[in-house]
């Protein structure tokens, strides 16, 4: 019976592609699930009506990097078992020429937006008792450097060890922390790099040990199963699902 009772689960930036992607796998999962994003409202309760496949979807409109809009937010949930921690901002510049801004607002959306998140979340599941699972988007550039991409790459690296320091500090309450790492996605700016930039797409295709760009969906089967019973004891895991490319190339 303990298997029936209602899960409820917060993605952020999930009115993105991978985002949303993630919203609807956990919503055919049975999550009842809140996008928190920044778009308007409108268009946000379209995209939550339209990512609802099983369990309801909502919106909420707010910034990660908000603690208060954020605290207020998750005091309304019923309660939390899953927090998913998806938000995240690139901007492609080459090393010598990242500025000040560029640089912040990665690190501000990426890394200290996740904290954020994940703190309050896990504050209410401690809360509540609740032997909730904090999950991170990270990325295989976390571990492999990737030209012109400074600033998110650093910020995915810290959203690993950010990972890891939950897991074990938040282990003796019962709640959990892995990341995801995907690869090279179809999706967001490697989507428009792809489809706008062929000089891009040559490098990255050659990147890609197993041929292919991988879908938002791919990436939402690896938090899924994440989410799922399966995965119950891990914790302090990345799960890299990027179809090959922190190997590096055959040639």
């Amino acid at each position: 019976m303990a298997n029936l009772a209602p899960k409820f689960a917060l993605v952020t930036g999930g009115a993105g592609d991978i985002g949303g992607a993630i919203v609807a796998r956990l919503s055919a999962d049975g999550f009842t699930t809140t996008i928190v994003d920044t778009i308007d409202e409108p268009a946000g309760a379209a995209r939550a009506r339209a990512l609802s496949v099983n369990a309801p979807v909502t919106f909420c409109r707010a910034s990660t990097t908000s603690r208060q809009a954020l605290t207020a937010l998750i005091a309304t949930l019923p309660r939390l078992d899953l927090a998913v921690m998806c938000a995240g901002t690139v901007s492609a510049q080459p090393f010598l020429d990242i500025d000040d801004a560029a640089w912040q607002l990665q690190l501000d959306v990426n890394l200290t937006g996740s904290f954020l998140a994940a703190q309050i979340a896990a504050r209410r599941m401690r809360k509540d008792a609740s032997r909730g699972h904090l999950i991170f988007i990270s990325s295989w550039v976390a571990s492999r450097p990737w030209p012109e991409i400074a600033a998110y790459s650093s910020s995915k690296a810290g959203i690993d060890q950010l990972m890891r320091q939950a897991a074990l500090e938040l282990a003796p309450h019962g709640i959990r922390s892995n990341s995801v790492a995907p690869g090279i996605v179809m999706a967001g700016l490697a989507k428009t790099q792809f489809e706008t930039e062929p000089q891009y797409a040559a490098r990255a295709s050659r990147s890609i040990p197993l041929g292919a760009p991988q879908t938002a969906d791919q990436i939402a089967d690896a938090v899924g199963f994440l989410a799922s019973p399966a995965a119950a004891t891990m914790t302090g895991s990345i799960l890299t699902v990027d179809a090959g490319s922190t190997l590096g190339t055959l040639a």
